[in-house]
């Protein structure tokens, strides 16, 4: 056996190597004591696939004595750049930035995909009509990937479509959009059949970019912003379905396995969270469901009571059970650590204590567990809606820190209210409900709660981490 052959051997080895590495990662990130390994075990894994592609014969061929025609002073240079940019980029961003950041590295991973299959057609003359298809794919659904997270980046962080944004006939469009993506790649497949030349393997290249990176546009913009967890879930499975294609058109198995592993963890998660809102895929991405700050039925017009904290004090020691309702205004406020002080002071003073964890609270997939687990809270206090609904009728007290919707029981009883059908956690159904926001205004949706007026619910207005701060002091001193 030459060189050559070893070469061949060890690398496919090594790529074997690096997807049993990802699959075990993955597997491991399915709780939350294992989830760092996973984190570790996949980013070894995505180590030695890179070092092996780098070691490739096709890369070590392009060391040459002219800088600029070296593909490994490119590769150093784009290592460089993108670890100093991420680096600076994960200092700096809070916890309330981090969905719109996930969704801008799902657009990035989409991108990539679509600018490698950009440079495979043009710099790989012997490519097949099987790869020519699987590269039209790829800039097809990386295009989707990247327009449609940087709409969902825009909406997060409130700095494009703040308003909400209706396309008329936008199926349609979709669906134009959609054909005209695929004749693109019809016609780059028939120039590497040689049905056609080479000028029109060019014009399907560009008009499969210039359709589907508007259908990722169009796609995304007219959804509403309380969909947009699940529609960065949905993202990323596209920019893992992305790379898998990509791996099928180079012939690099660990792309195929990593992109699938990506595609199919995040459309599961999808699904899941279509689930946890009784909602269907197809209905979310043919439909405008949150799109316009519809209010349900206004019903009695009520006040809602307000409390202070020394109050809330009082009712929170004679309790025996409280269950903690996180949302969005938990990460605004960075409260997740006085939570987990207040959560110490009740156990200490004999209440049970467990937090009802929404599958969408928050802007983002497991928001809310990765804060409670940046606060060390115990995973085994964390329930599902499933799990606590049955117990909040026997809860003393239910506070729920800067959550809306996802407690919202319009979702239940007004069949009016566009929430209508969602699941949500009962927290109406306890004994006494604290609600911890800043001011009156409506959740993501734009839907009201009475939730907030009623008779078992009391509002403590500012800060919440000030609050729940103040509270853990009256502990103190008591």
């Amino acid at each position: 056996m030459n060189w050559s052959e070893v070469s061949v051997v060890l690398t496919t080895v090594l790529y074997m190597v690096s997807a049993v590495l990802f699959i075990r990662g993955i597997k491991l990130l399915g709780k939350a004591d294992t989830a760092r390994r996973g984190n570790l075990m996949s980013s070894v894994g995505m180590l030695i696939a890179v070092v092996t592609v780098l070691l490739e014969k096709k890369v070590t061929d392009t060391i040459t004595n002219t800088p600029l025609k070296n593909a490994y002073l490119w590769a150093l240079a784009a290592i460089v750049l993108g670890g100093a940019i991420g680096a600076v980029w994960a200092k700096k961003v809070e916890m309330t930035g981090m969905p719109q950041l996930v969704a801008l590295f799902n657009g990035f991973g989409g991108l990539s995909s679509l600018l490698v299959a950009l440079t495979q057609y043009m710099t790989d003359g012997s490519i097949n009509v099987f790869s020519s298809v699987a590269l039209g794919l790829t800039i097809a659904i990386g295009a989707i990937a990247f327009t449609g997270s940087v709409v969902a980046w825009g909406k997060l962080s409130g700095k494009m479509f703040k308003k909400n944004i209706t396309i008329p006939a936008k199926n349609a469009i979709n669906a134009c959009l959609a054909i005209v993506g695929l004749v693109g790649v019809l016609l780059y497949a028939l120039s590497i059949a040689d049905v056609a030349g080479k000028t029109v393997g060019d014009v399907g290249i560009i008009v499969t970019c210039v359709a589907y990176l508007l259908l990722g546009f169009t796609m995304v913009v007219a959804i509403g912003g309380g969909d947009m967890p699940v529609i960065i879930s949905l993202l990323n499975a596209f920019s893992g379905l992305a790379a898998a294609f990509a791996g099928l058109a180079m012939s690099n198995s660990v792309l195929v396995v990593s992109g699938c592993l990506v595609g199919t963890s995040g459309l599961i998660l999808t699904l899941i969270m279509c689930k946890a809102m009784n909602r269907k895929l197809t209905a979310l991405l043919f439909s405008s469901f949150g799109a316009s700050a519809k209010k349900g039925a206004a019903g009695e017009q009520k006040e809602p009571k307000s409390m202070s904290v020394e109050d809330a004090y009082l009712i929170l020691e004679a309790a025996s059970s409280v269950v903690f309702i996180p949302g969005y205004g938990m990460a605004v406020a960075q409260a997740q650590h006085a939570v987990k002080e207040l959560c110490d002071k009740l156990e200490e003073n004999g209440a049970e204590v467990s937090f009802a964890i929404h599958p969408v609270a928050g802007r983002m997939p497991g928001h809310m567990n990765v804060l409670l687990a940046e606060a060390n809270v115990p995973y085994e206090q964390l329930k599902t809606a499933d799990e606590m609904n049955p117990q909040m009728p026997n809860t003393d007290v239910a506070i729920v820190i800067g959550a809306n919707d996802v407690v919202n029981p319009s979702a239940i009883n007004d069949e009016t209210s566009p929430l209508y059908g969602m699941p949500i956690i009962n927290a109406f159904e306890a004994r006494t409900v604290f609600v911890l926001k800043r001011g009156k205004g409506t959740g993501f949706s734009g839907v009201e709660n009475p939730l907030f007026t009623n008779d078992n619910t009391v509002m403590i207005y500012g800060d919440a981490k000030q609050t729940v701060s103040s509270l853990v002091s009256e502990f103190d001193e008591g």
